[in-house]
């Protein structure tokens, strides 16, 4: 995914953006309101993550700004305040969510998770590559019009190689992605949960090719090829 981080400190912004780009993720700066509105009328992101503290501009107006030219790009804020009031006026301005500083690394990445997975869903909830279809509402995947058996681990697999198709992902990201039924995964593991779904993609004119040394990427076959 492509992500906007509006923050104004050089320190946090860069930690952060270190951070979602070692998870896979390409991450645009801003430390401005100005450059901000640039960025977002020029490109089309997965996300904005908002700090409201900026200098030329209270994040919140900026907020309004995009809600105001209906600009849906989902929107989370961080704020250092967490009165109930700051929190309703945020969601009433059209924040999709909003974490409260300071957060732990860990939390960001699950809440832009559950935040891109409600917009995928609401926007159609359909990705795919040759003959394979996912419906990301309904939760079921397709190989024409035939449904795939898939386990829900398979299932979170295939969403996380579809939507970064062509781009590597490793095993520590599987694992990371996979684990939120609080348990970890070996290797072994991730590397089974591969097999199998290679299995079941057979007839989809899609492979998941092992690149040795970096991870798993999803093609078509005749790219793969």
């Amino acid at each position: 995914m492509r992500l906007l981080l509006i923050e104004d400190d050089t320190q946090i912004a860069a930690s952060l953006a270190r951070a979602l780009r070692h998870a896979g993720d390409a991450v645009d700066v801003c430390g401005n309101a100005r450059d901000a509105e640039e960025a977002l009328r020029a490109i089309d992101y997965a996300l904005v993550i908002l700090d409201l503290g900026l200098p030329d501009q209270d994040g919140g107006t900026l907020l309004r700004s995009l809600r105001t030219r209906d600009d849906h790009t989902p929107v989370l804020v961080l704020t250092a305040r967490d009165e109930l009031d700051e929190r309703v006026r945020l969601l009433d301005l059209g924040a999709d969510d909003y974490l409260v500083k300071p957060f732990e690394l860990a939390e960001l990445q699950a809440r832009i998770r559950a935040i891109t997975r409600r917009a995928i869903a609401r926007s159609g909830g359909d990705i795919g590559a040759g003959r394979l279809r996912l419906d990301l509402a309904q939760r079921c995947a397709y190989c024409g019009d035939a449904p795939l058996d898939l386990s829900p681990r398979e299932l979170k697999l295939l969403e996380l190689l579809l939507l970064r198709r062509d781009r590597v992902v490793s095993k520590t990201q599987i694992q990371e992605q996979l684990c939120d039924w609080g348990q970890e995964l070996t290797d072994g593991a991730v590397e089974l949960y591969i097999h199998r779904l290679r299995r079941k993609l057979d007839a989809s004119g899609v492979e998941v090719r092992t690149v040795r040394g970096f991870g798993y990427l999803l093609q078509l076959a005749a790219e793969a090829s």
